[in-house]
């Protein structure tokens, strides 16, 4: 099946691939555009693993305010280049990124910036837990490490379930936009205000 420049086009404005990817995604697929899609998103996710250590110094603060006033977000959000950070993928995935702060609260971005005495005092009280559920003294520390990486997916936003789709997590839907993009997203940082804290 033939395809023409309208359906390259078409499908560049839908994945955000470069123009000789879609070329290639419908030659491959013989001009059907969503097996393009469906090709160019299978190739882009390994592609986007492969982009993580790029250089992110592009991007947008994504900000929510919740309706009554009472919960405002600002997020960073940083991708390798101005066009990526311009498309609406890019936008859309700092929205939703700000929205869903404002609903989980969590403590840090990923495992490394949760403030480790909150990590020190979750596993005093797990270790406390553990100890009275009368466990063996040579599983304790097994099973507060467990606690501690379920602990981890409550409040490292990167690791929490995502509010809007809770199979996927934060860490995920990072990954597809990247993929789609074609580009390295990093979630900077993120402050979340709420009245009276």
């Amino acid at each position: 099946m033939a395809f023409t420049a309208k359906d390259v086009s078409e499908l560049r404005q839908r994945t955000g691939a470069g123009m000789m990817e879609c070329k290639k995604a419908l030659e491959e697929t013989d001009g059907n555009i969503e097996k393009a899609i469906e090709h160019l998103r299978t190739k882009g996710i390994a592609k986007a693993e492969k982009r993580a250590g790029k250089q992110t110094s592009e991007g947008v603060v994504g900000s929510y305010v919740h309706h009554n006033g009472k919960v405002a977000v600002l997020v960073e959000v940083n991708c390798e280049t101005d066009f990526v950070a311009r498309t609406d993928d890019f936008k859309n995935l700092a929205k939703a990124i700000a929205e869903h702060i404002a609903a989980a609260a969590p403590l840090g971005v990923d495992k490394d910036s949760v403030p480790s005495d909150k990590i020190e005092k979750e596993r005093a009280i797990f270790e406390q837990q553990v100890r009275e559920a009368g466990k063996p003294e040579a599983m304790i520390d097994k099973i507060v490490t467990g606690k501690i990486e379920a602990y981890y997916k409550d409040v490292a936003l990167m690791h929490q379930a995502w509010v809007r789709e809770p199979k996927k997590t934060i860490g995920d839907l990072v990954k597809e936009t990247s993929a789609k993009v074609g580009e390295a997203i990093v979630i900077r940082r993120f402050t979340r205000f709420q009245l009276g804290e």
